[in-house]
């Protein structure tokens, strides 16, 4: 091996370190699981390189080859798993095991069937193996990406460049090529795929960890939503309604309610409740511009408030991306820790209900523009479009389409 292919396969053992104290700091830190499994990710990594480019203390070539070949069946198998389980379909009862357990089987199979083969033999299906596994886990994350899966980009390119990163090292191991390039496109990818891999880890099971910590405490502690508590949005109104010295802006204010939270309460406890109110702030958030404030607007609705609205189509069309956005079914956790692999899960549907006040006169009291929104939004649940405004032509309370009339 070159001295330029070295330098690349210790620049990829560099980051197996560092991804190994990484692993450490968090499981200092209690976060044992994403510790556990960053720490397994990077430990099988480096095993299936070392063995693959030859640098395992074995003299004799054929054991050499069963050797690679069990270690390329054992790591694929366990790897997809981990993969299935960061997509979250470990927690699930369906596709998880509809998967996992396929997968465990298909790696048996092929160590058994291996020692019916030539010692090359058994070592070309391992890797082809390892490449169905990855083929599986890549499907797997277009899937999740096409749905919305949050870790939908990251988790599709760590897959690919472990692809890659398989290849080179298959190509490496049967055919003992040596050439520069290939380690080093093999060293990279596999670098690129700890990489990503690592922030996908910390992003799936940091919320975990965070939406763990919000349906314990509810909403006296407002991270359930990480928005303003009531109170606090209570003294916004007041800020934004006080206009400033010579001018006269007006303030455009939609109310949102959720109509069955109780329900969801009944059905599957408090822990639901939090986990839905969690995942639709989580929503806004990412929906709403950054020249509107937001706030809880008592147990069940938010509020959105912009202070300068001359342009009421803009907050209409606001109005309407919110609607499409809150109404998306979302998976809830109904048990307290919802990263167990045991946590039960039920789908729901917000009934959401918006109200659109889209130009108060900032003369207007605080107090009687929210009440006023937030009685449309719950007029608004008996509209088609679940949405409600005050048309100021008519001077009443309509509908308001989810599309503009022609």
């Amino acid at each position: 091996m070159s001295t330029v292919a070295v330098g690349f396969w210790g620049a990829f053992f560099g980051s197996v370190a560092l991804m190994l104290a990484g692993s450490l700091m968090a499981y200092i830190r209690s976060m044992h699981r994403v510790a556990l499994r960053a720490a397994a990710t990077a430990a099988l990594s480096a095993l299936f390189v070392i063995s693959y480019i030859g640098w395992l203390p074995v003299a004799d070539r054929d054991f050499e080859q069963r050797l690679l070949a069990h270690i390329a069946a054992g790591v694929s198998a366990v790897l997809g798993v981990m993969l299935l389980s960061l997509m979250g379909l470990g927690r699930r009862a369906d596709g998880g095991q509809r998967l996992q357990v396929p997968i465990v089987a298909l790696a048996i199979v092929v160590v058994l069937v291996g020692w019916a083969m030539s010692p090359a033999q058994s070592l070309a299906m391992g890797s082809a193996l390892a490449m169905l596994v990855g083929l599986t886990a890549l499907a797997v994350c277009v899937w999740g990406l096409l749905r919305g899966d949050r870790l939908g980009w990251l988790t599709v390119a760590a897959v690919f460049l472990m692809l890659v990163a398989i290849g080179g090292l298959s190509a490496i191991a049967l055919g003992r090529v040596q050439d520069w390039p290939l380690h080093a496109l093999s060293a990279t990818a596999g670098m690129g795929y700890l990489g990503i891999l690592s922030a996908a880890l910390w992003s799936r099971y940091s919320y975990l960890i965070e939406l763990r910590e919000v349906m314990a405490h509810g909403p006296s502690y407002d991270p359930v939503t990480r928005m303003r508590s009531h109170a606090e949005t209570g003294q916004l109104v007041g800020a934004v309604f006080q206009p400033s010295e010579g001018e006269n802006r007006p303030v455009g204010v939609i109310a949102i309610s959720i109509g069955n939270l109780y329900a969801l309460e009944q059905l599957h406890g408090r822990f639901a409740v939090n986990h839905a109110l969690f995942v639709c702030a989580g929503r806004l958030r990412r929906t709403v511009p950054g020249g509107v404030e937001m706030g809880r607007l008592g147990d069940d609705g938010f509020l959105l408030l912009a202070r300068d609205s001359n342009d009421p189509a803009r907050l209409v069309a606001l109005a309407r991306m919110v609607a499409q956005r809150l109404a998306q079914p979302v998976s809830l956790s109904v048990s307290p820790d919802p990263g167990a692999p045991e946590a039960q899960r039920a789908s729901w549907v917000a009934d959401v209900g918006l109200g659109v006040l889209a130009a108060a006169a900032p003369a207007m009291r605080p107090a009687a523009a929210v009440s006023m929104a937030r009685a449309m939004s719950r007029t608004a649940w008996s509209f088609g479009s679940r949405m409600a405004w005050f048309d100021g032509e008519r001077r009443e309370i309509a509908e308001l389409p989810t599309v503009d009339a022609r």
